[in-house]
């Protein structure tokens, strides 16, 4: 029996084992949610950070293992929240790569990133409304590159937040000083990121400093996504859309 397409999920990377256990704790409840369909569903995980291996070859492996099972169709499906050059610049360049060294033995496409998905909103509105708060804070790692950042004043704004973020402006303190000075006192900030590791440590310890810088905020720091079924299942949406075929010209 064959299956028209395999999947890679493809996140940053991290020397912090626990997102690395998490992607592929993904894939595995992805690749199960398929297997109700397709029973020789392939899902796999890749990185484009801190692996022993460029992107491109992690690729090539998956595609050769695809093969395996009379598989010519890879889809790569990016775990990135918002548009920044990972998203825009980095991993296309690596698929493409990986297309032109394996040519026509199969076909690579390539699937929005997984913030684009509207459910996400659904989803981040189901988690702060678990928690009591008068003001909310989305918190994301922040893009330098121009438009990078618009996704998350949408979202922000969508479920009733507003934004911060570790990388660029403005940031997590300045936006309790503005929530200080309009007469909020307890705050809900909600990490968008989607699996612990180092630097959601390192946004805790923040958070801990921060609340003794402002002794009349009660600062309430929720967990990022992390595996779910809800997310498994905006994976698995995002997957079965039609994805950007990429093609071995480079010039295109």
């Amino acid at each position: 029996m064959s299956q028209s397409s395999a999947y890679l999920l493809v996140s940053h990377g991290s020397r912090d084992p626990r997102p690395q256990a998490a992607i592929a704790q993904l894939a595995q409840r992805v690749q199960h949610k398929m297997q109700s369909d397709t029973p020789l569903a392939l899902v796999g995980a890749a990185v484009l950070e801190c692996a022993p291996l460029p992107l491109h070859e992690q690729i090539q492996q998956f595609s050769q293992t695809a093969i395996a099972q009379n598989v010519r169709h890879i889809q790569i499906v990016p775990l990135f929240l918002i548009p920044g050059v990972h998203v825009m610049e980095d991993i296309p360049e690596q698929v493409k790569i990986a297309q032109q060294t394996l040519g026509e033995t199969v076909t690579i496409a390539l699937s929005p990133h997984i913030g684009t998905h509207p459910g996400m909103e659904n989803l981040l509105a189901n988690r702060l409304a678990q928690r009591s708060a008068d003001a909310y804070i989305l918190m994301s790692h922040g893009s330098r590159r121009s438009g990078g950042n618009q996704s998350v004043e949408t979202l922000a704004s969508k479920i009733g937040a507003v934004s911060a973020y570790w990388s660029v402006a403005p940031k997590l303190e300045a936006r309790l000083q503005e929530l200080a000075q309009s007469g909020h006192q307890k705050i809900a900030i909600l990490p968008y990121f989607l699996f612990t590791g180092g630097i959601i440590g390192t946004i805790a310890q923040a958070v801990d400093q921060l609340s003794q810088q402002f002794p009349n905020l009660e600062l309430d720091l929720a967990t990022p996504l992390e595996v779910s079924d809800r997310l498994a299942d905006l994976v698995l949406d995002l997957s079965l859309q039609s994805p950007k075929e990429i093609t071995a010209n480079p010039s295109l």
